[in-house]
């Protein structure tokens, strides 16, 4: 049975409340929706590299979480006589790939896909609050062992951290991509957390917060691991997702891996 990359992408949001959305960046980034999928591979972000091994995978449909051509919305318009986007262009269109977009959708499902991912990374599934599953319970300890916990198990060799080393947490909230500040700042007071876990912020607002309350005598804590890692196990979520429903077609899962390193 032949299936399209419209087929896919129509089950894929059918179960969602007020789906298909007006506005939304999850659509079509390159490619035929009527064509043929020979088999699917799921990624956090499409990058040359990730483009490369799907290739050499026999896929030909790419369901990115993030953009694939450099900013949010991507927009191409800036980018059309850039050398960069036109050779990833040229392979992308050479080898008729076509890259959808699963990201506004994802972070819609309850309880979100990249969360679930994170916490079944950390082993931490057990200590989330069922009915705000961002808050976690825990043992107390010391901020010097919820990083290096961190660390050994996303595989990290460095982490940034506000807060003192000593301190002891044991309410810890989880918030995975680039939330905006305010949100991470009023999760953090409203929930009464002691250590916020961030995939990304910016450095004059949540950092900033956090040590402002520190040095009031109200101890609190940040650890901020890197947006790709914070997300990259929801997208693996869907992999089982999209094999029970389309068990004739390949569905693999390649990690993107970090751009950034600390030297």
């Amino acid at each position: 049975m032949e299936i399209t990359m419209k087929e896919v992408f129509d089950l894929m949001i059918s179960g969602i409340p007020g789906a298909p959305y007006s506005e939304t960046v999850d659509t079509l980034k390159t490619g035929d929706p009527n064509r043929k999928v020979t088999g699917i591979v799921v990624t956090f972000l499409a990058s040359y590299e990730v483009i490369q091994q799907a290739i050499a995978s026999g896929a030909n449909l790419i369901i990115t979480h993030e953009p694939t051509f450099y900013n949010h919305l991507d927009n191409i318009d800036w980018l059309k006589d850039d050398a960069v986007y036109q050779a990833k262009r040229k392979l992308i269109e050479e080898n008729q790939l076509t890259i959808w977009r699963f990201h506004d959708y994802l972070h819609s499902l309850q309880p979100d896909p990249t969360l679930v991912g994170l916490l079944k990374r950390l082993g931490w599934t057990n200590y989330a609050q069922p009915d705000m599953p961002f808050v976690c319970q825990m043992p107390p300890r010391k901020l010097s062992e919820f990083v290096s916990e961190i660390k050994a198990k996303l595989g990290l060799s460095t982490v940034r951290v506000v807060g003192d080393m000593q301190m002891t947490c044991q309410r810890v909230g989880i918030l995975v991509g680039a939330c905006p500040g305010d949100m991470q700042i009023r999760i953090m007071s409203d929930q009464s957390l002691d250590l916020l876990i961030a995939g990304e912020i910016n450095e004059w607002e949540t950092s900033e917060y956090v040590r402002d309350s520190s040095a009031m005598g109200k101890p609190t804590a940040l650890i901020v691991t890197g947006h790709s890692i914070s997300e990259e196990d929801g997208m693996l979520e869907i992999v089982p997702w999209l094999q029970a429903r389309f068990p004739e077609i390949p569905v693999t899962h390649i990690p993107t891996g970090h751009a950034l390193v600390t030297i």
